[in-house]
């Protein structure tokens, strides 16, 4: 099936929702960009400008071709900007409770059938779509940090997602020079599902004395071939991004063998949450 996309847009302007509006621009796809919070676009523009100048230092794009994936990319402060587009793509804060709240407004917004799809990495995607009255045409699409680099997107079907959306969405998934892979809605999907109880494994792990925070990165690299250890792999995620989808994992499963090991919530509770604050794991300040 063809995708029917000509138009995308994305709110939120952070480093995912940042990463699937350049892809998109570079696809060929007119992107417009909302984000309420002060400053975000023009750190988000800045961050294009640079990875596409850096893209075009080394080789892997023209010049014309950088020039042309800015031209189409719109940066606004209102949603009313993503009029027009036929597909919106949510990548705000991973909290059920905002997420619904953004969908409620599109549902308003977007009356025609436009797809709403979402890029959460946990949250049930029929919770969120409970929140419209058009359930059928929200999806996930759960995209990969960095996104340009990264060439998964998990496609997840809500309890009442349209055939149809499914694939146009793995469709359009293609044409953004991404491997679709399709998933069903549990807590965590497949990828977090089976990652975060690994690096949750790693901390208990370290906890118990099993062996040293390095070591246990240096066994999981070389003993599995992971081109990064599991806690390393925490620090560069987030320490409290990983126990909310832990948390999530647990709530969503009604497991309590999925919660955070206690040493990871204490790293968090003590502010070291990896490399965005300079220490988790490891430390970053150097």
């Amino acid at each position: 099936m063809e995708h029917g996309v000509r138009k995308v847009g994305v709110v939120g302007s952070g480093q995912m929702g940042g990463g699937i509006a350049q892809v998109a621009a570079v696809a060929g796809f007119e992107v417009a960009v909302f984000d309420s919070a002060s400053g975000a676009l023009e750190k988000c523009k800045a961050t294009h400008d640079k990875l596409l100048a850096r893209a075009v230092e080394k080789g892997r794009m023209e010049q014309a071709d950088a020039d042309a994936a800015k031209a189409r990319l719109t940066y606004a402060e209102s949603m009313d900007a993503l009029a027009g587009a036929d597909i919106v793509i949510e990548a705000v804060v991973e909290n059920a409770d905002v997420k619904k709240a953004v969908f409620a407004d599109l549902d308003k917004r977007f009356t025609g059938g436009e797809i709403l799809a979402t890029n959460t990495s946990s949250i049930s995607i029929t919770e969120i779509a409970a929140a419209t009255t058009t359930p059928e045409r929200v999806i996930g699409m759960h995209f990969f940090y960095p996104v340009p680099v990264m060439k998964l997107v998990e496609v997840i079907n809500g309890l009442a997602t349209d055939s149809a959306v499914t694939a146009r969405v793995l469709a359009l998934s293609e044409a953004m020079g991404k491997k679709a892979v399709p998933a069903n809605d549990r807590a965590g999907f497949v990828s977090n599902r089976v990652l975060m109880p690994m690096i949750n494994e790693a901390f208990y792990a370290w906890m118990e004395g099993v062996a040293e925070p390095e070591h246990i990165d240096e066994i999981m690299k070389l003993g599995m071939n992971h081109p990064m250890g599991p806690l390393r792999l925490a620090d560069f995620i987030g320490l409290d991004t990983c126990a909310h989808i832990m948390n999530v994992l647990a709530d969503g499963l009604h497991n309590e063998r999925y919660r955070p090991c206690p040493l990871l919530d204490q790293l968090v509770v003590a502010g070291r949450l990896g490399n965005k604050t300079g220490r988790g794991v490891f430390d970053y300040s150097s």
